[in-house]
C-alpha cells in the first residue's frame, strides 16, 4: 500500500501562492487565549546581579514585563499579514533559575482570530529586552524554546508540553 501525501494548506496564501490577510469576517467571536513561553540562558553570575537588582540598566524584569505588554499589543504593525486585535488581557511572568529566566506570557481577547502571534512576539520581545540590558554583564547569553505553550478558543484547543 502507498501512503497518500497530505497536502499542506497555508491560510495566509491565495490560489496563486501570494501572500494575503486571512478573511475572518464570517468567524464567530469566541473568548480566545494563547500562552508561549521562552528562555534566556545566562551566566549564573549575571542571574546573581539580575536577581540583585545590581545591573547597572536598572530594573530589568519590570522593563522587559513593560516591553512584552507593548510589544502583544503592537504585533500586527510588526508582523505583516496578523490582524490588529482588542486584546483584554497580556501577562508576561517570568520565573528565574540558576541559569536561565523562564519568559511566559498570556494574551486574551474575544474576537475572530487566535492571540498566538501576540504571546509569542510578548515572550521574544520580552527576551530581547532582558538580553539588551544584561548584555555589558554577560555576553554569552541566549535566547531558546520559544514556543506556543497552549491555545484555547476557535476551531481547536492546542497544548504542548
Amino acid at each position: 500500500m502507498s501512503k497518500s501525501k497530505k497536502t499542506l494548506k497555508f491560510s495566509h496564501l491565495n490560489q496563486k501562492g501570494q501572500a494575503n490577510m486571512v478573511d475572518i469576517s464570517d468567524k464567530t467571536p469566541t473568548t480566545r487565549e494563547a500562552v508561549a513561553s521562552g528562555k534566556v540562558y545566562m551566566q549564573p553570575e549575571t542571574m546573581t546581579a539580575l536577581k540583585s537588582e545590581s545591573l547597572p540598566k536598572g530594573d530589568v524584569l519590570a522593563t522587559a514585563r513593560i516591553a512584552g505588554i507593548q510589544a502583544a499589543k503592537k504585533t500586527s504593525d510588526l508582523i505583516p499579514l496578523c490582524h490588529p486585535l482588542m486584546l483584554s488581557k497580556v501577562k508576561v511572568e517570568f520565573e528565574l533559575a540558576s541559569d536561565h529566566v523562564l519568559i511566559t506570557a498570556t494574551c486574551k481577547l474575544v474576537g475572530s482570530t487566535g492571540v498566538e502571534m501576540e504571546a509569542l512576539t510578548a515572550v521574544s520581545v520580552a527576551a530581547l529586552t532582558l538580553f539588551d540590558m544584561c548584555k555589558s554583564a554577560d555576553k554569552s547569553m541566549s535566547l531558546s524554546e520559544i514556543h506556543v505553550v497552549s491555545k484555547v478558543g476557535g476551531k481547536s484547543d492546542v497544548k504542548h508540553h
